[in-house]
């Protein structure tokens, strides 16, 4: 159950870290993330005059109506377009979202680094470490983009909030595909983040259960072991050869030897001999 409860987690993290990789990729490419119609109301017949309508994205706006019909120039980041926009506030909303450009990148760099990661983890599974620094970079991916995706929707709410309430002018926005794919990847980044994680912690634990105890690991204590030894290793001789002896141990067995013989009784020695000369002296008479 364990084994199949893995397999299921590394198939889905895959799955869903390269659908958040593939739809952050889509978006961040295509210009479809906002769409703005702008006009005015005829007070004759009560029609409205269409003067300007575009989509943009984080690189380039395409207007789809007006006198900038069928036209797409590049955002500029640095100097002023060179197209005329038919209002200030809606010059000013293309300025403002720009501010949230760098976070989809960034999350675009951290899902490819983090797919990449899983990919290797997936094929050296006994790496556990891959699938946890994996799920950080894809949930960092999530993160970063959510952070983009408030600050663009934070930034068309002012200008909005903004503009002038004029009678005879209409205004009408909303978020496109593209904005549509980059929400959707966060969810699946983020999915994908989790799951890696918990399949770190999974394997990890799998690694715990099956590693050997530390006593298993105990050094020889006696010479004993040789022999139990033999039933673990039957391709080993028997009996075991001898092991040379070290000159501590003949030293050892030497004085042992020497303390158990006991000494030679002592030699007698003979005492010493005296010698008396006597000399006659003549008596007086």
């Amino acid at each position: 159950m364990s084994s199949c409860s893995s397999r299921a987690l590394t198939i889905l993290s895959t799955v869903f870290g390269a659908c958040g990789l593939l739809l952050v990729g889509v978006a961040v490419s295509t210009d479809y993330w906002l769409i703005m119609v702008e006009g005015i109301i005829l007070q004759q017949n009560q029609s409205m005059e269409v003067k300007m309508a575009l989509h943009s994205g984080l690189w380039r706006v395409c207007f789809v109506a007006g006198a900038e019909n069928g036209r797409c120039v590049a955002s500029e980041y640095f100097i002023e377009p060179e197209v005329e926009i038919t209002t200030e506030n809606t010059a000013n909303i293309l300025k403002m979202v720009r501010t949230a450009t760098p976070f989809p990148m960034v999350s675009l760099l951290f899902v490819f680094t983090a797919f990449v990661i899983s990919n290797i983890g997936h094929i050296r599974p006994q790496r556990t470490i891959l699938a946890f620094v994996s799920g950080i970079f894809f949930i960092l991916s999530g993160l970063s983009l959510v952070v983009g995706l408030v600050l663009y929707i934070s930034s068309i709410n002012d200008e909005v909030m903004n503009r002038p309430r004029e009678p005879e002018h209409f205004f009408n926005y909303h978020y496109g595909w593209s904005f549509a794919f980059a929400a959707s990847s966060f969810l699946l980044k983020e999915g994908a983040g989790v799951m890696s994680v918990y399949l770190f912690m999974k394997r990890y634990a799998e690694e715990e259960m099956y590693r050997p105890h530390p006593a298993l690991y105990r050094p020889r204590l006696s010479e004993s072991s040789d022999y139990s030894g033999q039933f673990l290793h039957p391709e080993s001789t028997w009996p075991p050869p001898k092991r040379g002896r070290s000159t501590s141990e003949v030293s050892s067995d030497i004085s042992i030897q020497l303390n158990q013989t006991p000494p030679p009784p002592p030699t007698p020695v003979p005492p010493p001999r005296y010698h008396t000369h006597m000399h006659m002296s003549a008596s007086p008479c």
